[in-house]
């Protein structure tokens, strides 16, 4: 199968935990807290795929879960989170040094850095950085468990030299 066959076939898994995650009535007793489903696709990609293909995913899924799910708020602060995270995953994949878990886990850590700056931003209230400690705890233990469920998964992914 070519790689657009895969990067289709991830887009559609990652619209499916968002889904998915949109249906969970969990809120974590913590406003704007999420466990991440679809976050486990974009590091299978990342490591399947590569980076270009797992930004493709990442974006795309944000920008058609925000519009079937969403809103134009999570659209940006789902982007910006992104963003960050993904840039932040493939710095430290690249350096070999970390395995999925951590990786996974300071992605979450970052995109809820990404989110909380575009939050900020948006209200022009810099005191919103005050419940970044409460979201840091929950980016790490949400990382970790994305991080956890995607390294199972890629060690059972069979690997093609062709993709």
């Amino acid at each position: 199968m070519r790689r657009t066959a895969y990067l289709g076939l991830y887009l559609a898994l990652a619209l499916v935990c968002s889904y998915i995650e949109s249906l969970i009535p969990i809120s974590f007793g913590i406003p704007g807290i999420k466990l991440g489903l679809a976050n486990v696709v974009v590091i299978l990609v990342l490591y399947d795929l590569g980076a270009a293909w797992a930004a493709a995913v990442s974006v795309l899924r944000i920008l058609l879960a925000g519009f079937m799910f969403g809103n134009m708020f999570s659209i940006i602060y789902s982007l910006s989170g992104g963003l960050l995270s993904l840039g932040c995953m493939l710095l430290l994949k690249k350096t070999g040094k970390f395995k999925i878990i951590s990786v996974s886990a300071a992605g979450g850590v970052t995109h809820n850095l990404g989110q909380i700056i575009a939050a900020a931003l948006v209200v022009e209230n810099i005191n919103l950085f005050y419940y970044y400690p409460v979201l840091l705890t929950a980016g790490v233990i949400t990382g970790v468990l994305i991080g956890t469920a995607a390294q199972e998964i890629v060690l059972r992914l069979p690997h093609d030299q062709n993709r």
